[in-house]
């Protein structure tokens, strides 16, 4: 050892610095084996405190059935173990984090929700942090550091856990979506629904329209929760369904959920869908007969560009010519029942102003010359033909769809062929 004199004649040692530090090192290193060992003699004690406290602070977990209680506590068991030797190797951090809840069960990831693991989570630390209180100050600051490392595991566990979920969800959300569409509902049906968690009650309408370029399904869904219904989104390519039932959903603070008509409720959620058309099909009784109205919503779809003005969104019974046209046999049957029959069985005299006035391009006089009646008579019999059916036949959409269905109604009858030729003669007739 070297001996140095400074100015004032004080010595000092030289060399000694590196004993010092060494002595350190081994000091903090038999420290830290004393402290691995007191707590590797408690940890059992550690664990049985744990569980005692869950039980008196937390009363879901009091409420679990026997076998789920046991696989929390293996759990809380699995990461005192794992604190253990995180504590003696640091660096093994992220595999161990992740090891604790291994120990658990598939289905404890189903019963036992992120914000009650953390809450298990937060009581072990309570635990063992009043435990190691008076033993290590270094212990208590690696146990907190630990439990946020947990924390973060924990979160990874369920947001992986929650994305499987969301894909598969995805994928039974389209399946139902396309039996729907294809009208090939089976038994499976409503259990399929059920577990997607549709809250619907009562009557359902499908909506037809492009998929956007950046579809967000999210906001669709809030939009849909504000209006008071439920929705099942499936997407086909260029094209996007959403299936909307009435439903009893919890309304929020500032939320009004009264009930509007599937009109409304479509222009509402137009925003979602992308440019083009936008067809509402008719209200059905319940999700299982929402075939009827997908049916119409696709073939009121595929011929909505034959109506120039037609709006956004369009109902499917407003493009019944245009779906006739096209050979839709159920736009057909629908003319023909809701407005040839009725206006048959009410009144001939209806149905021969009606014939009449559409083929005199909707001309009072020229109505009125050709049945020898007054023109006052003539609208008269028109306020009853809309009072009738509920369409008015002065309107130019509304004379299109009623002269599609008096000729629809007519193919296959006599009914033509008695009121012969009006106003012009036959070039044939001598």
């Amino acid at each position: 050892m070297t001996i140095t004199t400074d100015g004032s004649g004080s010595a000092s040692t030289g060399g000694a610095g590196p004993d010092r530090s060494a002595g350190s090192v081994a000091a903090a290193a038999q420290e830290k084996a004393d402290t691995l060992t007191w707590l590797r003699r408690i940890s059992g004690d550690l664990a049985t405190a744990t569980i005692q406290r869950l039980e008196e602070t937390l009363p879901w977990y009091a409420e679990m059935p026997p076998a789920r209680r046991s696989a929390v506590g293996l759990v809380a068991q699995a990461g005192i173990t794992s604190f253990l030797q995180w504590f003696e190797e640091p660096a093994s951090t992220p595999a161990i984090a992740s090891d604790i809840f291994a120990a658990a069960p598939r289905e404890l990831l189903r019963s036992v929700s992120l914000t009650q693991t953390l809450q298990l989570v937060r009581v072990t630390v309570e635990v063992m942090e009043e435990r190691v209180a008076g033993r290590s100050e270094k212990v208590r600051e690696a146990m907190l550091s630990y439990s946020r490392e947990v924390a973060f595991a924990a979160a990874d566990v369920y947001a992986r856990a929650a994305e499987a979920r969301g894909l598969w969800d995805a994928r039974l959300e389209a399946l139902v979506v396309d039996s729907i569409l294809t009208g090939e509902a089976d038994d499976e049906l409503p259990s399929r629904i059920a577990a997607l968690g549709w809250h619907g009650h009562g009557e359902v309408a499908v909506l037809v329209g492009t998929t956007p370029p950046q579809l967000d399904v999210d906001q669709v869904r809030r939009t849909a929760r504000k209006l008071g219904v439920d929705v099942l989104i499936g997407v086909q390519g260029s094209r996007l369904v959403l299936v909307v039932g009435r439903a009893d959903l919890p309304a929020r603070a500032g939320e009004e959920n009264a009930e509007l008509p599937f009109p409304e409720i479509a222009k509402r959620l137009e925003p979602g869908f992308g440019a083009g058309h936008l067809v509402l099909g008719p209200a059905v009784p319940a999700l299982v007969d929402a075939g009827q109205s997908a049916r119409a919503a696709l073939a009121g779809f595929a011929v909505a560009r034959a109506w120039r003005h037609a709006p956004r969104p369009v109902e499917a019974d407003d493009l019944l010519p245009e779906r006739a046209l096209a050979g839709d046999a159920v736009a057909k049957q629908t003319l023909v029942d809701r407005v040839y029959q009725p206006l048959q069985a009410h009144s001939a005299d209806l149905v021969a102003t009606l014939w009449s006035y559409l083929d005199n391009g909707r001309s009072l006089e020229a109505t009125a010359r050709e049945l020898y009646v007054h023109p006052n008579t003539v609208r008269y019999r028109l306020k009853r033909v809309s009072e009738v059916i509920g369409w008015d036949a002065t309107g130019p959409r509304e004379a299109l769809i009623l002269q599609t269905a008096l000729i629809l109604g007519s193919i296959g009858t006599d009914a033509t062929r008695r009121r012969g030729p009006v106003g012009r003669r036959s070039s044939f007739v001598r």
